[in-house]
C-alpha cells in the first residue's frame, strides 16, 4: 500500500511537471475504452484491432494492472474479497498513467500478480502511441476515465459463455480450483456485473455482440479509427485541409529528414520520396471525367481522365525542390515561379514572378515544402488570384504545416485546398515550425545563411 501511494504521488507530480513544461499541444492519441463482463472476449477484440492497425503505433493498457495490492490480513480471506467492485482498482493511479500517455510521455505501469494478489516491485514501461486501448471490466464505470476516451466499446457476450471461459482461464492460468471459481462467480462476479458493469453499457458508442467472433464489427471499428487517425483537429474545422494517411513508412521518412544529424544525401533522398507522395496525393484532388478504353485483352475498362490544363508554381527557393517530382508525375507540365522577400515577422514583398500567360485557365499546384506563419503563402496566393486563378483551382502542397499557417491561409482563402504530409505542433518566437525540420532550402540545396543569394541577386540569376 505504501508503494502504491508513493507511485501515485510520483506519477501525479510527473503529470503536473509535464503540463507545466508543455508550451504547445501536440497531436493527442486516439484513446479507446473496451469494457464488458469478465471473460467476454475484451482482450480478443483488442488484439484483433491491434493486428489490423499494424501500420500504427498501438499500445494496450489493462485495467487489471491497477488492482490494489492485498494486505496480509485480506490475503487470509482472499475468497471473501470482491475483485469485480470499483473499489478493488486504484483508479487514481490509472488516471495519472493515462494522463501522462495522453500528453505523449512514456509511463511506468504496475505489474500485478494474480497468484499473489500484489503488484510486483517491478513495473513495465509503456511508450506513447497513436492509439491507446484501455481494456477492463469497469473502464466505462468512472466518468473521469470515460472522459479520456475518443471511442467507447462494450463487448456483449452471453453469460454462460463468459462463465465457461472464466472457469478455463482461472483454473489454467491462475491456479484456482473450479469450486472456488464458481463460488466467487456466484457471490461477487455476477452481482457486480449486474450492479456496475452492465449499467456502463449505456455509455458505449459501439456494442459488439459475441466479442471476437464478430469480424464485421471489428472491421467497421478499425475503419472508423483509421478515418479519425487521418484527421487532425484542424481538419475538422477546415474541410479544405487534406493530410495524407500516416504509415510507419511516412513516419520513418519524417524521422530521417527531421534529424539534425541527417546527411545532405539522406535528407534529399527521403525528402524527395515524401515530396513525390504529396504531389501524387495532390493530383488526386484534380477534377476528372470518366472514360472507357479497350484493353489488350479486348475488354472494356471504365477509368478516369484528369484535368489536362495544369501548371505548377514554386515559391522560391524551397518550392523549387518539389519541381522534379511534379515533372515526373506530369510530363511536360508548365512551371512558374514566385520570389517573395521577408521583411520582419509579418512583412512580405513580391520580388519576382514568372507565370504562364494563360494561368487563369489552369489548375495550379502551388509548391512550398513548409507552411509556417502563412504570410508568404497568402502573398503568393493573392498574386495568383490577381492573375485570374479561382481559389478553388489552387492546390497548395507542403511537406509540413503549422496550425498558424493553416489558419491564416484557410481563413482568407476557404475554397483552395491544402495537401500536406504532417501538421506540426506550432511556431516558435522566430516563426520556425516546431518540431519542424529546420531551414528546408539550406538543407536541401546544401547552402547556409552566408551563401544564400540576396533577393535582388537571385532576381538576376532567375532572369
Amino acid at each position: 500500500m505504501k508503494m502504491e501511494s508513493q507511485m501515485v504521488s510520483e506519477l501525479t507530480n510527473g503529470v503536473q511537471n509535464h503540463l507545466s513544461l508543455q508550451s504547445v499541444p501536440g497531436k493527442q492519441p486516439f484513446i479507446i475504452g473496451v469494457a464488458g463482463g469478465t471473460a467476454s472476449g475484451k482482450t480478443t477484440v483488442c488484439n484483433m484491432i491491434i493486428s489490423q492497425l499494424h501500420d500504427q503505433r498501438v499500445v494496450l493498457v489493462n485495467q487489471d494492472s491497477f488492482y490494489h495490492s492485498l494486505s496480509e490480513e485480506k490475503l487470509k480471506n482472499v475468497h471473501e474479497y470482491n475483485f469485480d467492485h470499483p473499489d478493488a482498482f486504484n483508479t487514481e493511479l490509472l488516471l495519472s498513467c493515462m494522463e501522462i500517455l495522453r500528453h505523449g510521455e512514456a509511463v511506468k505501469i504496475p505489474d500485478y500478480d494474480f497468484k499473489t494478489h500484489k503488484s510486483s516491485p517491478s513495473v513495465y514501461k509503456v511508450n506513447p502511441a497513436d492509439v491507446i486501448i484501455l481494456e477492463g471490466i469497469l473502464v466505462l464505470h468512472d466518468s473521469r476515465v470515460r472522459d479520456l476516451m475518443n471511442m467507447k466499446i462494450f463487448v456483449d457476450t452471453d453469460s454462460d459463455v463468459r462463465l465457461a471461459r472464466r472457469i478455463q482461464r482461472d483454473t489454467v492460468e491462475r491456479g484456482r480450483n473450479i469450486q472456488n471459481v464458481l463460488d466467487q462467480y456466484a457471490k461477487f462476479v455476477k452481482p457486480s456485473f449486474d450492479e456496475f458493469v452492465l449499467p456502463s453499457k449505456k455509455y458505449a458508442d459501439i456494442i459488439i455482440p459475441r466479442g471476437g467472433d464478430n469480424d464485421v464489427a471489428i472491421d467497421l471499428i478499425v475503419q472508423h479509427i483509421r478515418l479519425k487517425l487521418g484527421q487532425h483537429d484542424l481538419c475538422k474545422i477546415y474541410p479544405n485541409i487534406f493530410v495524407i494517411h500516416s504509415t510507419f513508412q511516412i513516419r520513418g521518412m519524417h524521422t530521417l529528414i527531421r534529424d539534425v544529424n541527417a546527411t545532405k544525401h539522406d535528407f534529399v533522398f527521403y525528402a524527395d520520396r515524401l515530396i513525390r507522395l504529396v504531389v501524387e496525393h495532390g493530383l488526386g484532388h484534380l477534377p476528372f471525367t470518366e472514360k472507357q478504353i479497350n484493353t489488350p485483352t479486348g475488354s472494356v475498362y471504365t477509368g478516369v481522365v484528369f484535368c489536362r490544363r495544369l501548371c505548377g508554381v514554386s515559391i522560391i527557393r524551397s518550392g523549387e525542390s518539389m519541381e522534379n517530382a511534379l515533372r515526373a508525375c506530369c510530363k511536360g507540365i508548365k512551371l512558374g515561379k514566385i520570389l517573395i522577400h521577408r521583411e520582419g515577422n509579418t512583412g512580405r514583398q513580391l520580388i519576382y514572378e514568372k507565370l504562364p500567360a494563360d494561368i487563369a485557365s489552369r489548375h495550379v499546384l502551388l509548391l512550398d515544402p513548409v507552411l509556417a506563419s502563412g504570410n508568404s503563402a497568402v502573398k503568393a496566393i493573392s498574386l495568383l488570384i490577381s492573375k485570374g486563378v479561382p481559389q478553388q483551382n489552387i492546390i497548395f502542397l507542403n511537406l509540413i504545416a503549422a496550425p498558424q499557417g493553416i489558419r491564416a491561409v484557410c481563413k482568407k482563402f476557404p475554397k483552395l485546398k491544402i495537401v500536406t504530409s504532417e501538421i506540426d505542433a506550432s511556431l516558435n518566437e522566430d516563426l520556425c515550425v516546431i518540431p519542424g525540420m529546420g531551414e528546408f532550402a539550406d538543407r536541401y540545396f546544401g547552402t547556409d545563411e552566408e551563401t544564400v543569394l540576396r533577393p535582388q541577386d537571385r532576381l538576376q540569376t532567375q532572369r
